[in-house]
């Protein structure tokens, strides 16, 4: 057999040749050119057949081998090994943490995107070599990377890129990136990207609970600069915009202590579920009535909220993920903008 009737190299393309053999090759057994147990040309043999070096055939033979497309057997040459399952589209989903929220967008991904697609899920806790490493690792395995750009500076604050990040970020083809959750200063026009914007959404969800939010006297925000998972500062801003723009007295607090003074008329902004907890228990404490008088809002939405009735600004997670997958399918290109919503129970 010719492998060069079937495998074909584009030498204008931007995908390395390499990727263009595995793609060609998975391609061919799909449709029945190739089938199972059908021997293959040698490595020496197909770099000279299609006029690519050695080192390009055998980076592309340990990818099938690694996926199980081909095998080798010692002294008899390589051989197709199935052809159940690696028509499949094969996804790596990277979240910065693992959060309710963070796997309602995973769940919601992976039962839209449907049988037809394997979705391995590793989690990188914010930190830029853990990430690295596993970009690194994976870097030729799948068909589509679904990155959450969240990470940590060395003081622990929050930062959506670094430069070794980025520049690993743009060796990914444009078509196979997905970015979630964190729109990055890119051309997305080629990319598949599904964001929040995070100042711009807080400040307008709170203006559209403003009737609700004027009552009080004081809008205390509860926001922790620095931690393991670090929050974006655009969240600050944008409560700082709202509060100057409508004139709240306002006051940022890096957490909810235990002795901490809360006054009546004060509505808190709280980020951190921990912080919400400790929020609700000293009001209690105080033997305050929430929504009446003190307030709480807090960021980001999940059933136990819903059904303790604390009011949320929150994105729609499950359109997040649901989102993403269609894009997939769909094979779009570009940028969808999540809806952020006020959400108005009893607390507020």
């Amino acid at each position: 057999m010719e492998i060069s009737e079937f495998v074909k190299i584009n030498e204008n393309s931007r995908e390395a040749k390499y990727q263009q053999i595995v793609k060609s090759i998975i391609h061919n057994v799909v449709i029945g050119n190739l089938v199972i147990d059908q021997k293959i040309p040698s490595i020496n043999n197909f770099s000279e057949e299609l006029y690519v070096s050695r080192d390009t055939v055998e980076k592309a033979y340990n990818i099938l081998k690694k996926r199980q497309v081909i095998a080798s057997i010692r002294g008899k040459g390589f051989y197709i090994a199935r052809t159940k399952l690696i028509s499949k589209v094969r996804i790596l989903f990277l979240i910065n943490k693992l959060s309710s929220y963070k796997m309602r967008i995973y769940n919601s991904f992976v039962e839209t995107i449907g049988a037809d697609s394997i979705v391995d899920l590793h989690i990188y806790h914010c930190d830029e070599s853990l990430f690295l490493g596993l970009l690194d690792k994976h870097k030729s395995d799948y068909d589509y990377y679904v990155i959450m750009p969240h990470f940590k500076t060395e003081a622990q604050e929050h930062t959506s890129m670094t430069n070794r990040v980025s520049e690993a970020i743009n060796k990914i083809p444009k078509n196979r990136l997905v970015l979630m959750d964190n729109a990055l200063k890119q051309d997305h026009s080629q990319s598949i990207t599904v964001y929040q914007d995070f100042k711009k959404d807080i400040y307008t969800a709170l203006k559209t609970g403003i009737k609700k939010i004027s009552k009080y006297k004081k809008v205390m925000l509860v926001y922790p600069e620095t931690g393991v998972y670090p929050y974006p500062k655009r969240i600050l801003h944008g409560v700082k915009l709202f509060c100057l723009e409508h004139h709240f007295d306002f006051e940022v607090v890096d957490r909810v202590c235990d002795d901490m003074s809360i006054n009546k008329g004060e509505l808190f902004i709280i980020i951190e579920e921990g912080d919400l907890v400790n929020f609700i228990r000293r009001t209690r404490e105080n033997r305050y009535k929430l929504g009446e008088d003190v307030g709480v809002i807090s960021y980001n939405d999940t059933a136990l909220k819903e059904v303790f009735g604390v009011s949320v600004v929150s994105t729609d997670f499950k359109v997040m993920g649901e989102q993403g997958a269609k894009m997939i399918l769909d094979k779009a290109k570009g940028e969808f903008k999540v809806p952020f919503n006020f959400i108005d129970r009893d607390s507020a």
